[in-house]
């Protein structure tokens, strides 16, 4: 079975979420970020998820996890928790 690692930051608005990629982009770090802004449990990780495998999240979570280039933001993916940005860390089959 293929694992992922992944972390992520969870906001109410797409608005905040574009906001804080771009954050990162101009060389924010990611981890100090979902510490400040997420919504989710993970945020005082660094966002950081763990290890987990297909079907194991929510779907619009899983097809951006599971098809996604490595160490690469990706976002806003919509979910019914929220908006997430997400970072894949590592992944194999």
């Amino acid at each position: 079975m293929t694992l992922a690692s992944a972390r992520h930051i969870l906001v109410d608005s797409e608005a905040q979420c574009l906001e804080l990629k771009q954050r990162i982009a101009s060389g924010e770090d990611f981890a100090d970020l979902a510490k400040e802004f997420s919504n989710c449990p993970s945020g005082q990780d660094g966002g950081a998820l763990g290890e987990f495998g297909p079907g194991m999240m929510v779907p619009e979570f899983d097809k951006v996890v599971f098809s996604a280039p490595l160490n690469e933001v990706q976002g806003p993916v919509q979910t019914q928790f929220g908006y997430h940005l997400l970072e894949v860390t590592s992944r194999q089959d």
